[in-house]
């Protein structure tokens, strides 16, 4: 059984990504560092409300920052988190009918219709 705190500390992360937008910030972040403009565009969000998200994703350990002039771009803070992101939103696309879209494009298989059948 992991220590108390490092169970703590897991809690943490996953109410952190009991929000949608956050989710959305982190899967926009597997793809690469960012700046607050681009993550707001990506999810749809006006840049301050993106950039409130950001600095508690930062807080809770899961996002790293680098400044590049005035322009600061956030990234996963570690693989780990990434893998967490994705592996949370590919296992939520099997609730939808048909073969995942990351089953099918790992398959190559993209073309096919959600449910596995040529078209």
């Amino acid at each position: 059984m992991p220590p108390e705190e490092q169970l703590r500390l897991t809690a943490e992360m996953f109410r952190m990504l009991a929000d949608p937008t956050r989710v959305g910030i982190l899967w926009a972040l597997t793809g690469g560092e960012r700046s607050v403009t681009e993550l707001a565009s990506a999810v749809n969000r006006p840049a301050a409300s993106t950039s409130q998200h950001l600095q508690k994703l930062r807080l809770s350990g899961m996002v790293s920052t680098r400044r590049e002039g005035t322009t600061v771009y956030y990234s996963c803070i570690s693989d780990h988190v990434a893998r967490l992101v994705t592996d949370a939103v590919h296992n939520a696309e099997h609730h939808e009918p048909g073969v995942p879209a990351h089953h099918r494009a790992d398959a190559g298989l993209a073309e096919l219709r959600p449910e596995g059948r040529g078209a």
